[in-house]
C-alpha cells in the first residue's frame, strides 16, 4: 500500500520536475531567441545536405514505393529469393527517383536559364523605350484631365530623376562592392549547389533504409515510454506524416497545375516573357495565402515594362487565378487535410513566415496543424477529467456551468 503511496507522489514530482522544465526551456527560448536562431541555423548550415536529402527522399517516397512494388511483383516468377528481389527492386527504384529529379531539375534550368538571360537581355536594352512607352502611355491616359495629368506626369519625372541618379551615384561608385557581393553570392551558390549533390548520396541512402529507420524508430519509443503513451506518440507521428505528406505534396501539385494553366493562358493572351512568369507564379504559389501575390510583383513590373496595358490584364488575371486556386482547385487537391480555418492558416504562414523565412512559409500551416490537433487533444483530456463535454457546441452561448449538477446554463 505503501509503495502504491510512494510511486504516485513520485510520478507527481517527476511530472511536476518536467513541466518546470519546459517552462524553464520555453522562457530562455523567448528571452535569448536571436541566440537559439543563430544556433539553429549554424546547425542547420552543417547538416544542411542531409536536410536536402531527407527533404528529396520525403517528396520522392511515393515514387520510390510504387516503383519498388511494381518491380518487384515482376521478378516474383524469375526470382523466388524475397531479399535478392527486394535489392534489386529497391535499386531499381532508386534509379527511377534519382532519373526523376535529374529530369525536372535539368528541364527546369533548361526551360528558366536561357529565358531569364533573354529577358534580363531583353529588360536592359528595352529600358530607355520603356520609359517612354510609359510616359506616352499616361499622357493618353489622362488627355482629357489636364491637372491630373500635369501632377502624374510630375512624380512620374520625378521618379526618373530618381533612378538616374541612384545609378549615377550609387550603383556605379559602389560597382566594385556589388561586384564583391555577387562573387560572395557565386560562391555561396556553389556552397549549395555542393549540398545539394551530397544531398542526392544522402537521398539514394534514406530512400533504401527508410523502412528500417522506422522501425529502430518504434523500438526506442517502445523501450523509452509505457506502451499507452509509445502508442499515442506513434499515432501522432502517423498523423503528422498524413498532414505533411498530404500538404506539401498536394501543394507542389497544386503549383504544378496553376503554372501550366498559367503558361497556357499567358500565351494565349501573348503577354511577354510567358514562360519565366509561368515558372514564377507556380514556384511561389507553393506558398499558401500569400503565393500568387508574392509571384505577381515582380512579374507585373516586368509586364509594365513591356506594355502596361497588359500589366493591368496581368494583375486582374492574378486575382481571377488566386480565386480559382483558392476556392475550386486547392481544396479538390489538397481537400481538409490540415482541419485549420482560413484566419489560422493566415496566422500560421506569418508566424513561422516571421520566424524562418520562406521555408517557414511553406511548413508553416502544417506544422502549425499538428500543433492545433495537440492542444485540441489536451483540451478534450482535461475537460474529460473534469467531467466536462468536449463539444464546442455545448459551450456557444455558455453563461456558467452549475458546479454540482454539471449543467449548462446559457444566456
Amino acid at each position: 500500500m505503501n509503495s502504491e503511496k510512494y510511486k504516485k507522489y513520485i510520478c507527481w514530482g517527476a511530472t511536476a520536475l518536467i513541466v518546470l522544465l519546459l517552462l524553464a526551456a520555453f522562457v530562455f527560448f523567448v528571452l535569448r531567441w536571436g541566440m537559439v536562431r543563430e544556433i539553429v541555423r549554424t546547425v542547420a548550415d552543417i547538416l544542411s545536405p542531409v536536410i536536402y536529402g531527407a527533404a528529396m527522399a520525403y517528396l520522392l517516397t511515393p515514387i520510390y514505393n510504387r516503383t519498388r512494388r511494381y518491380v518487384s511483383a515482376r521478378l516474383e516468377k524469375f526470382l523466388p529469393d524475397e531479399k535478392s528481389r527486394g535489392k534489386l527492386a529497391g535499386f531499381a527504384a532508386t534509379t527511377v527517383s534519382l532519373l526523376l529529379l535529374l529530369a525536372v531539375v535539368v528541364g527546369l534550368m533548361s526551360m528558366l536559364i536561357p529565358q531569364l538571360i533573354q529577358s534580363i537581355r531583353g529588360i536592359v536594352e528595352a529600358l530607355p523605350s520603356s520609359f517612354y512607352n510609359l510616359q506616352v502611355w499616361l499622357e493618353h491616359l489622362f488627355v482629357n484631365n489636364p491637372d491630373m495629368e500635369q501632377n502624374v506626369m510630375q512624380y512620374y519625372n520625378e521618379g526618373v530623376v530618381w533612378l538616374q541618379d541612384w545609378v549615377k551615384n550609387e550603383v556605379v561608385p559602389n560597382l566594385y562592392r556589388i561586384l564583391n557581393s555577387v562573387s560572395t553570392s557565386v560562391i555561396s551558390m556553389v556552397n549549395e549547389l555542393v549540398n545539394a549533390l551530397i544531398g542526392i548520396i544522402v537521398m539514394a541512402y534514406l530512400l533504401n533504409m527508410k523502412d528500417k529507420l522506422v522501425v529502430q524508430a518504434k523500438m526506442i519509443i517502445y523501450s523509452v515510454l509505457p506502451i499507452k503513451a509509445a502508442n499515442k506518440v506513434i499515432e501522432e507521428f502517423r498523423y503528422v506524416h498524413f498532414v505533411f505528406g498530404g500538404f506539401i505534396i498536394g501543394k507542389l501539385l497544386d503549383s504544378l497545375i496553376i503554372g501550366i494553366m498559367s503558361f497556357v493562358l499567358l500565351s494565349a493572351a501573348k503577354m511577354p516573357y510567358v514562360l519565366l512568369i509561368s515558372v514564377i507564379i507556380g514556384v511561389t504559389n507553393v506558398i499558401p495565402f500569400f503565393g500568387p501575390f508574392i509571384g505577381a510583383i515582380p512579374s507585373a513590373f516586368l509586364i509594365l515594362l513591356v506594355n502596361p496595358m497588359q500589366c493591368l490584364y496581368f494583375v486582374g488575371f492574378i486575382l481571377l487565378l488566386q480565386q480559382f486556386d483558392g476556392n475550386i482547385l486547392g481544396p479538390k487537391i489538397l481537400g481538409d487535410s490540415t482541419g485549420l480555418s482560413s484566419f489560422w492558416v493566415l496566422f500560421s504562414i506569418l508566424l513561422f513566415g516571421g520566424l524562418f523565412g520562406f521555408v517557414g512559409m511553406i511548413i508553416g500551416v502544417p506544422t502549425f496543424a499538428v500543433f492545433y490537433r495537440l492542444v485540441r487533444e489536451l483540451v478534450t483530456y482535461l475537460l474529460g477529467k473534469k467531467e466536462l463535454s468536449a463539444d464546442i457546441e455545448e459551450y456557444r452561448r455558455l453563461n456558467y456551468i452549475d458546479e454540482e449538477h454539471k449543467t449548462y446554463i446559457k444566456k
